[in-house]
């Protein structure tokens, strides 16, 4: 089964003023920052408590664009996510649940 969620980047981020003047992308980190909250939310964890195994920038994503992030569970808490710009994907990786939140979702 596949979970959608938005995910919201603030066109007023402050990584934007570094990150880069003059052609602001959305840094991978606030990509992962706001997946893991994300996730964690939607849980009922914290955030510190989910571990990300792998993740791959596969294009960039710009201020105001509108990101939905898409979840399938796996195996023993793992979930593998996809990070979707509205023509591309511009993220995916594979992230762990803490055991107790990972079996208290399933079914």
């Amino acid at each position: 089964m596949t979970t959608f969620m938005t995910l919201d980047v603030p066109a007023d981020h402050a990584a934007f003023a570094g990150h880069f003047p003059g052609n602001p992308l959305v840094p991978g980190v606030v990509l992962l920052d706001e997946t893991l909250f994300s996730v964690a939310r939607a849980h009922g964890v914290a955030p510190g408590k989910c571990t990300i195994f792998t993740a791959k920038f596969l294009s960039t994503a710009h201020p105001g664009e509108r990101l939905q992030l898409a979840l399938e569970a796996g195996d023993e808490g793992q979930l593998r996510f996809t990070i979707r710009a509205p023509e591309r994907v511009v993220a995916s990786g594979i992230l762990k649940l803490p055991v107790t939140a990972a079996s208290s979702h399933e079914n």
